[in-house]
């Protein structure tokens, strides 16, 4: 029979303080009940001696002191999991929100779970299609992998996550594919939003979703991504399942950290967020991957906004130094209707050499990947260039890469939240915008590739250049 304790004694912001506690451990859930009869659920978040500081999940507000019961359950939070609860939507703390049954577990497991082991890990090295050009041919995505994307307030990025739910698969793989989608305190309206995507095309099938909302308690949302990470855990690991888990947004997840920390008084760091924000973070990211002998795979994908779009805020930083690169959504391109607005320059995926390649995706897919981010950036300095001295300044070569960089990022990188593109389209898209530069200037791809792609017949200066012009008169004599 488990005690009850009626010696709360204070209250301050979600935390509350139990005294003359007994045999109480870090982590224990609580259930606690209220002078009018409403049950609440909480944690233990610390033990000194006979008291115990409690986390209450929904919430401290009309807590009366004098008639609040408390009883520790002897248990960590847990969630119960089956391979039932793909096409199910829940709320942040587990419980079925879409008029379903409640789900039958196979078994129970403790939120809390650990990073894997390294010794353990497999390396992450297989092609996974996200559909989206920027991500499929330049920062290419592998099973294993957490690959987060940064983005800026009031921009698209619920319809990238949305679009990556729906498009992501393994190629050329048998075993089956899932999606955990974990959405933190986003608005009804984007909860909304998601719901109603996920419906739409189908992509609810191979999907688990936790919502919480704004207006759901901050304590609730630290819980939401353990319970989305413990269930991919038992898809991939258990049921085999290469398991995608996207999370959107995690400074939402951090706000939530810094409001507990400052009721614990803890002492801030930078920004006030706890001096544990990095760890925490690191405990969250490290949950993906491969195990050695196991079939599945936890892929992941956050996504945060970076607040007044500072990459060197607290949160992207230090998320950028646990995970293997970032997308960067651009504030630019957004403004220019480019979508999706991804900024093609900074964006970093440190694993995609691993991830391509013959029998992966293709035996030019790395030789154009690098031609393309060269020219990309060429294009760049000849537009700033045109920008200052005008575009009449401009080499033949200039403006055959400026015009690039133009069709470049209104073909290749806007390609809109509802085009899905194979490998095999991206890469032949990328060889189509090359042939505008002239043959001379592609210089990181083999010459056996480009007369596989392009013919023999792309030769310079007569591609990108004016016949009579004076770059094209300079090669001749060279000839």
């Amino acid at each position: 029979m488990l005690k009850e304790y009626k010696t709360a004694t204070e209250v301050a912001g979600p935390l509350m303080l139990v005294e003359g506690v007994e045999n109480v451990k870090y982590e224990e859930l609580v259930d606690i009940r209220l002078q009018t009869g409403e049950k609440r659920r909480g944690r233990v978040l610390e033990i000194n001696k006979d008291k115990a500081l409690v986390q209450v999940y929904e919430g401290t507000s009309g807590i009366n002191l004098k008639n609040t019961s408390s009883r520790f359950l002897g248990k960590p939070l847990e969630i119960g999991v089956s391979e039932s609860m793909i096409g199910r939507v829940f709320d942040g703390l587990g419980n079925p929100i879409d008029g379903g049954p409640a789900i039958i577990a196979e078994k129970h497991l403790d939120v809390n779970g650990t990073p894997m082991n390294p010794v353990s890990r497999n390396y992450p090295d297989e092609f996974i299609q996200t559909g989206i050009s920027v991500i499929d041919g330049l920062n290419t995505l592998v099973r294993g992998q957490k690959l987060p994307i940064f983005s800026g307030s009031g921009m698209p990025h619920n319809n990238l996550a949305a679009q990556i739910a729906r498009q992501a698969k393994v190629l050329g793989k048998d075993s089956k594919f899932a999606i955990v989608f974990a959405a933190l305190g986003i608005t009804f309206e984007e909860s909304q939003f998601f719901i109603d995507d996920f419906n739409e095309h189908g992509s609810i099938d191979q999907s688990v979703l936790f919502i919480n909302l704004a207006n759901d308690p901050a304590i609730e949302r630290i819980s939401t991504p353990k319970m989305a990470l413990t269930t991919a855990e038992y898809l991939a690991f258990e049921k085999g399942m290469h398991v995608l888990v996207i999370m959107t947004d995690m400074t939402n997840y951090a706000e939530a950290l810094r409001e507990v920390s400052a009721a614990r008084k803890e002492v801030p760091g930078r920004r006030g967020y706890p001096g544990y924000l990095y760890t925490d973070l690191a405990g969250i990211y490290e949950r993906a991957g491969r195990i050695k002998g196991r079939e599945g795979s936890i892929t992941q994908i956050p996504i945060l906004t970076m607040p007044e779009d500072d990459i060197t805020h607290p949160i992207p930083d230090l998320t950028g130094y646990i995970t293997e690169g970032q997308i960067i959504m651009s504030r630019e391109l957004h403004k220019s209707n480019i979508v999706p607005p991804i900024n093609v320059t900074p964006s970093l995926s440190r694993l995609k050499d691993k991830g391509i390649g013959p029998g992966k995706t293709r035996e030019d897919h790395a030789n154009t990947m690098n031609q393309i981010y060269a020219a990309y950036t060429s294009g760049i300095q000849a537009k700033e260039l045109a920008t200052i001295l005008g575009e009449s300044a401009l080499s033949e070569t200039d403006k055959a890469f400026m015009h690039f960089a133009v069709e470049f990022e209104a073909r290749y990188v806007g390609q809109g939240f509802y085009t899905n593109r194979s490998i095999e389209e991206t890469l032949d898209l990328g060889w189509e915008l090359l042939a505008k530069l002239p043959r001379y200037e592609l210089k990181r791809i083999d010459d056996k590739l480009i007369d596989k792609y392009l013919g023999p017949e792309k030769k310079a200066p007569k591609d990108g250049l004016e016949e009579n012009s004076v770059e094209a008169q300079e090669i001749e004599e060279v000839k």
